[in-house]
């Protein structure tokens, strides 16, 4: 499928509205709060456009949705696609400063926040150039308006703006792994084509299928996976508003609903495997297949899971400036610690720090090229043409190939760690620690020695009821020593109770490093 399959003026409502012709009476959504249909669901974002017209938003104008996963936030970010207006979904766990930043960067017009969050963003609200109002998502003990009182007396049926297939549809901000987030639109196009190119092909998504993300909406990674996808083909979707931490509430809401595809990251997974009761506790049976992404899954983890659940991890990489995943594992074709192979729809590259292609087996800058791909970040000229090279995106990954075709993830470009002239990989050193059965969780990065050279250092989080000493730390640096090269090894091993972490589960490598 490319762009041109699509009609010239398209509009991503569609990927909701399409399903009225066929399944109007079928279970879209399943969340704590409520069970909609494709048809209720429908009927509520046309409601919310009327409501958002009447706001005075108008086309290009940018809608934030500050708020925990529920059926608002899904019918919201399709009343604002209807209008011809561009999504803003927002990280619930920045800081009011960080918010700031975003809003007045986004050039927001209209909020909505979850109740439980106003009093995090109210302070900050009143001194925006550009935002006209606030809308509440349950009670309002404040002034603001409520969103059931704001779409009350809204009519069922609104107009489709008609949209280009190149208007912007979304605007999504980088996680943050490497400091301040940037803002990445997309275009209508772009939300058809991942789903199609990933979400069909690869995955095999199907009408029959529930999906469950514990990556939350606001993400892209959560949006595709748990929302634009399972729409495109029918599917329904399962919606969690608890953090991703609370691993017993993200398996009892799968047990309870029943969901056939599992998103997760590979911290989720680690987690659910900490459970030393997990299978006979919760019931899993009703999935067919899980997924992660965001950075690579330790091929131990991958193990485990398979052995105590039966369950395939589907592992690939994505970025937000890609919308989706572009380099995939796939079921029936998995090699555990790879990232998988490119399928059609994205070509890859991996270069060298001259622009070279690197021969196989070596460690390469990886470049993507794929029509999803967003054209610039918004307001960082410098970094979007550092970034985004014409047709190609520079991901600021590391990986390799091996004879067979698949991609090795070597870590970021940023996280290498070159050791007596080596390159060293910080993932190959964490995959190797994870699989001591003492060790839940680790890190690796650079450290200067007394000479100032760079070697490795580990950050370990110990599996419950093991205790942290002198000794372990000893054992594991043999464990690898014999194991892997010695310019490898970790020459230390800092015992901490947790890692610092983006909300979707990847490893702030860059707040553990000293130099």
């Amino acid at each position: 499928m490319y762009a041109a399959d699509l009609p010239l003026f398209y509009n991503a409502v569609d990927i909701l509205e399409h399903n009225l012709a066929k399944r109007a009476d079928k279970i879209a959504l399943c969340s704590p709060s409520r069970t909609l249909t494709f048809r209720q669901v429908s009927d509520e974002v046309n409601q919310t456009a009327n409501a958002l017209r009447k706001a005075g938003v108008r086309f290009g104008d940018v809608v934030g949705i500050l708020a925990f996963d529920s059926p608002e936030w899904v019918i919201t970010f399709f009343a604002t696609l209807k209008i011809g207006a561009v999504s803003l979904g927002l990280n619930t766990l920045l800081t009011a400063a960080e918010h700031d930043y975003i809003l007045r960067d986004a050039h927001c017009r209209l909020l909505l926040v979850q109740d439980a969050l106003w009093p995090h963003i109210e302070p900050i609200v009143a001194g925006h150039p550009f935002l006209e109002q606030v809308i509440i998502i349950g009670d309002a003990a404040a002034a603001p308006i409520t969103y059931t009182h704001w779409i009350a007396t809204e009519s069922t049926q609104a107009e489709r703006q008609e949209t280009h297939r190149e208007d912007f549809a979304t605007l999504n901000y980088s996680s943050g792994t490497t400091g301040q987030p940037k803002g990445i639109p997309h275009a209508h196009k772009d939300l058809p084509l991942t789903a199609q190119l990933w979400g069909v092909n690869i995955l095999g998504l199907r009408e029959t299928d529930r999906t469950f993300a514990v990556a939350k909406l606001f993400f892209t990674f959560g949006t595709g996976g748990n929302l634009i996808f399972p729409w495109y083909v029918g599917a329904s979707i399962v919606l969690y508003p608890g953090p991703p931490r609370l691993i017993n509430n993200v398996l009892e809401l799968i047990a309870r609903f029943q969901p056939t595809i599992f998103y997760n990251a590979p911290t989720g997974y680690a987690m659910a495997l900490a459970l030393p009761d997990l299978t006979e506790k919760y019931n899993l049976s009703s999935l067919r297949l899980c997924v992660s992404a965001g950075e690579a899954l330790p091929a131990p983890i991958w193990q485990q899971w398979y052995e105590r659940t039966g369950l395939e991890i589907i592992d690939g990489i994505g970025a937000t400036e890609i919308y989706h995943i572009f380099l995939s594992n796939r079921p029936g074709d998995i090699r555990p610690g790879s990232s998988g192979k490119p399928f059609n729809g994205f070509e890859l590259r991996l270069i060298d720090e001259m622009g070279n292609d690197v021969p196989q087996g070596d460690i390469g800058n990886l470049l993507v090229k794929g029509e999803t791909t967003a054209s610039f970040y918004l307001h960082q000229y410098e970094k979007s043409r550092q970034t985004f090279r014409g047709e190609w995106f520079f991901t600021g990954d590391k990986y390799w190939v091996d004879e067979d075709g698949y991609y090795w993830h070597a870590g970021r470009s940023d996280d290498m760690i070159k050791a007596g002239g080596i390159w060293v990989s910080p993932t190959e050193v964490e995959s190797m620690l994870l699989s001591h059965p003492a060790v839940l969780e680790c890190a690796v990065v650079g450290k200067a020695d007394q000479a100032g050279l760079f070697k490795p250092q580990a950050f370990v989080v110990l599996q419950p009821g093991t205790a942290p000493s002198d000794e372990l730390a000893q054992t594991l640096i043999q464990y690898c020593r014999e194991r892997m090269a010695e310019y490898k090894r970790p020459r230390w091993i800092e015992f901490v109770p947790e890692l610092p972490k983006t909300a979707t589960g990847k490893i702030q490598r860059y707040k553990l490093r000293t130099d």
